[in-house]
């Protein structure tokens, strides 16, 4: 990694888990951008050009994970993006192949998360 850190952008509506999930990509070594629903991250994301990586949670008001993802994506961002829920991932994954990734908010987040950012960051 290079001097400079990584900008994570962490989206979800839950206050107290944005900053656990900022909290494990800190420790991981990125720096992290808290984003506090779909309609702020839009906003994060056309303001901060330095953003590589949107890790957002699925279950959310007004903008869900899945309409967040196709926003970004019809506004022309394509930065990797990795969606979290706390229900299996395996039907989600299957539902959005053309996401780079889906977890379950689990135990074995605070390894999975940042593994998985890591290998997204290393092919862009």
């Amino acid at each position: 990694m290079s001097d400079t850190l990584e900008t994570i952008l962490v989206v979800d509506d839950d206050e107290f888990t944005a900053q656990l999930t900022g909290m494990i990509l800190d420790a991981a070594g990125y720096e992290v951008v808290i984003s506090e629903g779909g309609m702020d991250a839009m906003e994060k994301m056309a303001e901060d050009p330095t953003i590589r990586v949107v890790v957002s949670d699925m279950n959310m008001p007004f903008i869900d994970g899945v309409q967040l993802f196709a926003e970004l994506r019809e506004h022309g961002y394509h930065q990797p993006f990795v969606l979290l829920t706390g229900e299996d991932a395996a039907p989600l994954r299957l539902a959005h192949p053309d996401m780079d990734g889906v977890l379950t908010k689990d135990e074995e987040l605070q390894e999975t998360l940042p593994e998985m950012v890591g290998a997204l960051l290393s092919r862009s």
